[in-house]
């Protein structure tokens, strides 16, 4: 297949498009390396199977010949970018989910959102199924993003209905793994750089917030199986083990063997209590579920952040 992917410098559109290269797959990338980052995509730059264009995906998009698949993976993903970066994530939700929406009309081809769990905001339900509308303040500050991204589902659907295009839409829970960038904010990055650094393990609120954490290889199979399948609502992609961030920060401490302590600060505005997939659709539907435990996928992603802060 030809396959053109929006956000493809960032973490995790960047394994896809690992995952689509040794199915030797043509991918053409686009990314205004806002948030992404051109080094994970160093070794395909000498690969004719692969092109990139540095374009934001709001600007109109314009490719020569055939596409099969359109996989929109742009956006600022993690509080820190989205706070800094809020009308820009907006219009990425909005005007770049239309154009490449357009893009996937225009060559008559299929289209993947990779959307988000922050379409249930701070849920009243947990564990979350496809089927609950979610608890979004839509003016907070993290409105932008939560918004954005029901925007994005929203016209995706349409798009499907109206125009008849193959549609699929992962939501894609916390998954963490090698080449998160280490200023992401989100809690294992944050976690493991504060403890290589030797610093202080930042905890906000109690730290009984709860999340549960998908390590990257998952997902990647889940967006693949999800991408092949014939389905076009929304789909969970997560992993269900719930933990709170007070556990996470100090099996981090554990599995680094720093001597950080934990420092509280506080609980951000609209912070999610729970967050917890229900990923009985994922796993009926595309026979899928998460298999790395969670100390594995943190050893390999502590080494790999380890490796990166010496360079």
């Amino acid at each position: 297949m030809k396959v053109f992917v929006t956000g493809g410098a960032g973490f995790i559109g960047s394994h896809f498009i690992d995952l689509l290269m040794d199915k030797d797959h043509e991918v053409i990338c686009m990314d205004n390396l806002i948030t992404g980052n051109s080094q994970n995509l160093s070794r395909f730059q000498s690969n004719k199977r692969f092109t990139f264009l540095q374009q934001d995906v709001t600007k109109p998009i314009e490719v020569e010949g055939p596409i099969d698949y359109v996989l929109h993976f742009a956006s600022p993903a993690s509080p820190v970018d989205y706070l800094t970066y809020p009308i820009p994530t907006l219009k990425v939700g909005s005007l770049g989910t239309h154009n490449a929406l357009g893009l996937a009309k225009a060559k008559k081809a299929k289209f993947l959102l990779a959307s988000t769990s922050e379409v249930y905001g701070d849920p009243l339900v947990s564990p979350q199924p496809e089927s609950y509308w979610g608890n979004v303040n839509p003016i907070g500050p993290r409105g932008v993003y939560d918004e954005a991204k029901r925007f994005a589902e929203a016209i995706t659907l349409a798009y499907h209905r109206s125009h008849r295009i193959d549609t699929k839409i992962a939501r894609i829970f916390n998954t963490y793994g090698p080449r998160m960038r280490k200023e992401d904010g989100r809690a294992v990055p944050n976690f493991i750089t504060q403890a290589l650094k030797g610093e202080p393990l930042t905890v906000y609120g109690e730290g009984n917030q709860t999340r549960s954490f998908c390590f990257i290889s998952d997902l990647i199979q889940g967006l693949s199986r999800l991408m092949e399948s014939p389905l076009n609502e929304p789909v969970n992609l997560g992993n269900p083990e719930e933990m709170t961030i007070l556990e996470l920060a100090q099996k981090i401490i554990h599995l680094t063997q720093c001597k950080s302590k934990i420092e509280w600060r506080p609980l951000p505005t609209d912070d999610p209590k729970q967050r917890r997939p229900d990923i009985s659709k994922a796993q009926r539907e595309l026979k899928w579920k998460p298999v790395v435990p969670l100390d594995e996928g943190l050893h390999l992603t502590i080494e790999d952040f380890r490796k990166r802060m010496k360079e």
